[in-house]
């Protein structure tokens, strides 16, 4: 096992981290910088790498930040109203968007702008936030900084009642004495010393059941979240196999339960095949804080 560091998830842990969570929102760890789609689960059309709905405003976010490095004046600007009211109303409705996807599938294919813009608000609205957790934690492995993160992109990363910092509080609740451990890394929570990999089981244990009896209306429709909980066998199976901290690979299982291998790639790497769409878990609207 590597030694632990104080850092948050940076170069190759990272793109593991987000890797993973590929594989659970796309089937595949690629990058789908094209992918668009109307899911139909009341969010307007969900697309790109972190699935931005223009119905939350995390797809808005998206727009501004990629004019802003056009300089304003591109394929998406015709969209700019529309996006705008959709995503202060949280309306769902998809009038106005015709050529939407056409226009997401183009620029995700060939225009690096726009893939910089999906990285940034990814980042900004997901990753940092979960990273900003794990340090108020004194989280350091790479499989726990990770968990965050996979968290942030299906729950949400606020404090609503199914969102991150609702599971965090949820999870430090349970803790009540000192747990020892063998990661390596010890954590403080209610004055209680316990192992980080202690603690992350516990968090896996509330978040299964926060998946299976979402606390938000808006999230138990459909019975999408009880779908994805192989995302938390997945990460359960990895600290069964004590991979605790990444380097250039990890083993994870897939959304089938089967072992695979995750490779350290680069975020520019392309799929050669068709995002497959899998259940989708609905986040709460955000707004970018700047």
């Amino acid at each position: 096992m590597l030694g632990i560091s104080n850092a948050m998830l940076c170069g190759c842990p990272k793109a593991l981290a987000l890797q993973i969570t590929n594989v659970y929102e796309n089937g595949d760890t690629a990058f789908h910088y094209e992918y668009c789609e109307d899911l139909k689960d009341g969010r307007g059309f969900t697309a790109g790498i972190a699935g931005f709905c223009s119905g939350t405003g995390d797809a808005w976010d998206v727009v501004q930040a990629y004019h802003k490095l056009t300089g304003g004046k591109d394929d998406m600007s015709q969209f700019d109203k529309t996006m705008e009211k959709y995503a202060a109303s949280g309306s769902d409705s998809t009038a106005g968007l015709s050529n939407y996807c056409a226009v997401w599938k183009k620029l995700g294919n060939g225009d690096a702008k726009f893939r910089q813009a999906q990285d940034s608000i990814r980042d900004q609205l997901y990753f940092n936030k979960a990273m900003a957790q794990a340090k108020i934690l004194g989280l350091k492995t790479s499989i726990a900084q990770a968990q965050l993160y996979d968290t942030a992109i299906e729950h949400g990363a606020g404090d609503d009642a199914d969102g991150l910092i609702s599971l965090i509080k949820r999870t430090n609740a349970k803790v009540t004495a000192d747990v020892k451990g063998t990661s390596g890394s010890t954590i403080t929570v209610n004055g209680r010393k316990i192992d980080e990999i202690a603690w992350l089981k516990l968090f896996l244990e509330v978040r299964t059941d926060d998946l299976l009896h979402p606390r938000e209306k808006d999230n138990q429709g459909g019975n999408y979240w009880a779908q994805t909980t192989y995302r938390v066998k997945s990460f359960q199976y990895a600290i069964e196999q004590k991979q605790f901290n990444w380097a250039s690979s990890v083993k994870i299982l897939d959304n089938d339960g089967k072992p695979i291998t995750v490779k350290c790639r680069s975020s520019s790497a392309k799929s050669k095949r068709k995002r497959e769409p899998l259940a989708h878990a609905a986040r709460p609207p955000y707004k970018l804080e700047v």
